[in-house]
């Protein structure tokens, strides 16, 4: 084999396997994007509203009563 063509085989094997990188496109990086920003929002949705049931189970500790 050749310098040029040797790697040619292992090259396709991992381009097949998902291997390899690639860039992505301005449309999939908007949709990246996007995700993103969904998934942050929904963190802190979560986030939020696990303090309010944490505070409702333990009390916020300022009853006076």
């Amino acid at each position: 084999m050749n310098a040029i063509g040797s790697n040619e085989p292992r090259q396709g094997k991992k381009r097949l396997a998902g291997d390899t990188a690639r860039a992505a496109n301005t449309d999939e990086v908007k949709e990246l994007r996007r995700e993103a920003m969904d998934l942050k929002e929904v963190v802190a949705e979560q986030t939020l509203e696990l303090r309010l049931l944490k505070k409702s189970m333990l009390g916020d500790g300022d009853d006076h009563e």
